[in-house]
């Protein structure tokens, strides 16, 4: 049976009563019914209805990202009770950037079809993260540490960075041989905000953005390595990207002496003591497909 809370969860997620009723396979009268009961339990208005859409008032709101987060815990905490975890199911939302996404949550998906055969993922990948509770989601793939406190992250590994260009670019700019020359060449930017982040190195140095020249940017690092392979300038990515360049000698790695610092990947989620068998399955993958770049 569905409870007055399960109900309110679904049209929320959901956004109508309809579109919840199909998912649950009832009556949209019966939803609404519940809801109307929750309300009244409650004594407050969770929900601004129309035809169209269901939309949580700010209480509803409140309430739905506490009884998401009561919800997940109860789950994993039953799992880890009734020994569940020997049996992964149901439903995954994944977030993450494009770039990162694909590199290394395609195969970790593909690892998960074969462990896991009756779990269904979803992976939905964009230039920005997702809000993990307006989304829905179970687990969000961030860079760098965690601002919002209510959410809970654990690292899962670091991405090595390298400052490089191509041998062309170099013939006819130069090559830089301490810090202070990167004043004088051009950039390629992973989007133009790059522009106003300074460039630490592992040694403690930094690169002040104020020197940083550019006239080419994409939010894209799949843009961008064939405009640095190219010639069109410097730029300063992850290493994995270009790894196969590196080795083929497409691109130089500058200023070997100051390697680039890197960056953490944390995997963000809403439970704090009772992950869910699902996310913990998939964040101990991506830890270990990461840790290929480490060896």
């Amino acid at each position: 049976m569905i409870t007055h809370e399960q109900a309110f969860l679904q049209v929320v997620e959901s956004g109508s009563f309809k579109k919840a009723a199909l998912h649950l396979d009832v009556e949209a009268s019966s939803l609404s019914r519940k809801v109307a009961a929750l309300e009244a339990r409650l004594q407050v208005k969770l929900l601004q209805r129309s035809t169209a859409r269901s939309l949580p008032t700010e209480l509803g709101q409140a309430y739905y990202k506490g009884l998401s987060k009561l919800t997940i815990e109860q789950s994993a905490l039953e799992e880890e009770i009734t020994g569940g975890s020997s049996s992964v199911r149901g439903r995954l939302r994944v977030s993450a950037t494009v770039d990162f996404g694909e590199r290394f949550l395609v195969p970790v998906i593909l690892q998960i079809q074969k462990q896991a055969p009756d779990l269904s993922v979803e992976l939905l990948l964009g230039s920005d993260v997702d809000n993990l509770l307006e989304k829905n989601l179970d687990v969000a793939f961030r860079f760098g540490p965690l601002a919002d406190s209510s959410l809970y992250a654990r690292q899962v590994g670091d991405i090595p960075r390298v400052l490089v260009a191509s041998p062309d670019y170099l013939a006819r700019m130069g090559t830089p041989k301490k810090l202070d020359d990167l004043k004088s060449h051009q950039f390629v930017l992973y989007s133009l905000s790059q522009a106003r982040v300074d460039i630490a190195f592992e040694d403690g140095n930094l690169f002040s953005h104020q020197g940083i020249h550019s006239n080419v940017a994409a939010n894209s690092l799949r843009s961008i390595r064939p405009l640095v392979v190219a010639g069109a300038g410097i730029h300063w990515g992850p290493r994995w990207l270009y790894q196969q360049d590196l080795d083929s000698g497409s691109v130089v790695e500058l200023l070997p002496q100051h390697p680039v610092k890197g960056f953490s990947i944390f995997a963000v989620y809403t439970a704090r003591d009772y992950l869910p068998q699902k996310t913990r399955l998939f964040i101990d993958c991506v830890v270990d497909q990461l840790a290929e770049l480490r060896d």
